[in-house]
């Protein structure tokens, strides 16, 4: 199993580490040992985190300008066959084979409601 930690940091934490590296920015003299944890280094990872924020904002507009053009999209077939059937229906009538191969049911499918008499007094 991989140590490096995966997954999300939570937004409060994360916006904390941002205000401490602005901090870090402002400490003259600051060298530490490792390499990785010089102020270069954490400004490249910070500025390649912004750029992938930035990426990730591009793609959630993308994919809710492409929800929307599928939306509009479904809308207009589903209105065409709404249509289409009520064509089908119209030219072959309520009873023929072409108006059941779109699904629908023939006029004499159709279950009929029995009519009920008035209740027996008594």
């Amino acid at each position: 199993m991989s140590k490096t930690p995966s997954g999300r940091v939570p937004a409060k934490i994360i916006n904390e580490d941002i205000q401490a590296f602005h901090g870090l920015g402002t400490i003259q003299g600051y060298a530490p040992h490792d390499p990785d944890l010089t102020l270069e280094a954490i400004t490249a990872t910070y500025d390649e985190l912004m750029a992938d924020r930035a990426a990730l904002v591009r793609a959630q507009i993308a994919l809710d300008i492409i929800r929307d053009k599928i939306g509009n999209t479904e809308q207009r077939f589903h209105s065409q066959m709404r249509g289409s059937k009520d064509s089908v229906r119209g030219q072959y009538g309520d009873d023929s084979n072409e108006l059941a191969a779109m699904g629908l049911k023939k006029a004499s499918e159709k279950k009929r409601g029995s009519s009920r008499g008035k209740p027996a007094e008594e």
